[in-house]
């Protein structure tokens, strides 16, 4: 340690501190170094003890320490007297008998269960029987009439002298008493040179005017010319500051909604609530489908029906899950429920939100996408949570293919940073052909999603005539990757220093 810079760094509070536990030993309590210090508050030597600790110039000794102080019953068993007490001197007065019918006349009613306990326990009176109940004063009693007890000593300290600490083995009677005292613990802290200190205090340390803050008026006015300026410590310790920023998902959102704009996207929105008819019908998904069971769907029960307005639509649907209707398809050989599709659920995908932008505008070209809450009925653990996020998105074009499908799902995992990307064949009830998607990261590849082109039974009933692009990718298992997370867990977690210091994706 450079003694003569660190000296040249030292505060005029932290040189009156040091100064101060030199007068007083080398060691003293804050409250001892305002005394006899130079200084006005004791966080003044407070704030300087702990820059002087990060110095390493001292130590500073925290101990809790116990301390007693008055309850509202030990205040007035000061005024009044004891109970026991009281009772013992009317046992006395009565000739060393009193019934408890007498004791009223001296104790309130709560008071005299109090006193009896206590007389009997200190072996100061002891029960009779003969018609009524008698209390009869014993050798023991008799002893201390006159005398202070222990527990009044304390009382009376208590009284003199708030918040003083007792033995455990004196106040342990009193303690057991309801409201006759208080216990507390408070911090005390002891402070004390360390050997560097104690060198720094061999040298000469001078308390003169010293600027310690620059600021615009002491520049203008010169009058940093003829004072001498403190020097700064870059390498001083300071607090974090943590400046305000997005929640990482919401971020991630928004970084992902951009990519998409740039690609020449527009943003779709749609409703959490939708009937079976939308979420599962339209899209092709047998009425008995297993992902329809209420093991695995979210149904509502308020409202637990949506009439399907879009009649001819109904009709439509209804003939190509029976028999493949006007499309090529064989359906699904089975008797159509409309009471099955007005089912009301949370939506269970955004790819509904989709559906019916189509539906509204079957004329190409469209490009499309959302990002949107949707719910299942999944067990929570670290990979799998019953609400979660979904980035849908569609190509709707003339001549458009499957090569063009991969081709706008590697720019838009490239633009995310990923380098490594390929597809595989998958299996989805309303796209074929269809594919996943995996990107390569931390040494294994990783499935982010599914993808396909829209199958014939989706896209004809709602009047489409050209091939679909869709894909649907889940938004935590992107950010899981992206934060360095293996809970999903975590991104819903209410930790404030891990937001606070999670660096911007």
């Amino acid at each position: 340690m450079d003694l003569n810079k660190t000296i040249k760094e030292l505060s005029q509070n932290e040189k009156k501190v040091l100064l101060t536990l030199k007068k007083l030993n080398g060691k003293g309590t804050p409250e001892e170094i305002l005394k006899n210090g130079d200084f006005q508050q004791k966080v003044e030597v407070m704030n300087a003890a702990s820059w002087l600790q990060s110095k390493k110039l001292i130590k500073i000794e925290e101990h809790i320490k116990t301390v007693y102080t008055l309850g509202p019953e030990g205040k007035h068993f000061l005024e009044k007297g004891l109970p026991e007490k009281r009772a013992l001197e009317k046992i006395a007065e009565k000739k060393g008998k009193v019934s408890l019918r007498e004791l009223t006349d001296i104790l309130s009613e709560h008071e005299i269960p109090i006193a009896i306990g206590w007389l009997i326990k200190n072996r100061w009176a002891k029960i009779q029987k003969n018609h009524e109940t008698f209390l009869q004063i014993t050798e023991e009693g008799k002893k201390v009439l006159g005398k202070k007890t222990l527990e009044e000593q304390i009382l009376k300290q208590l009284r003199q002298h708030p918040y003083t600490q007792v033995p455990d083995e004196k106040i342990k009677t009193l303690l057991s008493r309801k409201n006759v005292i208080k216990k507390k613990e408070i911090i005390t802290s002891i402070i004390s040179l360390t050997d560097n200190g104690k060198k720094i205090l061999q040298k000469e340390i001078k308390l003169e005017e010293e600027i310690t803050q620059i600021t615009s008026s002491i520049i203008k006015n010169g009058e940093w010319k003829n004072k001498k300026i403190r020097p700064y410590d870059i390498h001083a310790f300071t607090p974090s500051i943590y400046g305000g920023k997005p929640h990482p998902l919401i971020e991630l959102i928004n970084r992902i909604r951009r990519i998409f704009l740039e690609m020449g996207f527009q943003e779709i929105e749609g409703n959490f609530v939708e009937s079976s008819f939308w979420n599962m019908d339209v899209l092709f998904i047998p009425q008995d489908h297993p992902a329809r069971e209420m093991q695995d769907t979210l149904y509502c029960k308020k409202p637990s029906r949506i009439p399907i307005k879009e009649k001819k639509l109904l009709e439509t649907i209804a003939m190509v899950h029976e028999h493949g209707g006007n499309t090529s398809s064989t359906g699904w050989q089975y008797k159509f429920s409309k009471k099955e599709g007005e089912k009301a659920l949370l939506r269970t995908h955004t790819t509904v939100n989709t559906i019916r932008y189509l539906y509204n505008n079957p004329h190409p070209p469209s490009k499309v996408f959302s990002i949107g809450r949707v719910f299942r009925k999944e067990n929570l653990d670290a990979t799998h949570l019953p609400e979660f996020y979904q980035i849908e998105g569609i190509v709707h074009e003339k001549n458009t293919n499957f090569r063009q499908l991969i081709g706008v799902l590697k720019e838009f995992y490239h633009r995310m940073g990923f380098e490594k990307i390929r597809f595989r064949p998958a299996y989805f009830p309303y796209t074929e052909p269809s594919m996943e998607i995996e990107v390569f990261w931390n040494n294994k590849w990783m499935e982010l999603g599914g993808s396909g082109i829209f199958r014939p039974e989706v896209t004809e009933p709602i009047g489409i005539k050209n091939p679909v692009l869709a894909w649907g990718l889940g938004l935590e298992r992107l950010a899981m990757l992206k934060l360095g997370l293996k809970d999903i867990r975590k991104l819903y977690i209410s930790d404030i220093d891990w937001l606070r210091k999670k660096a911007l994706i």
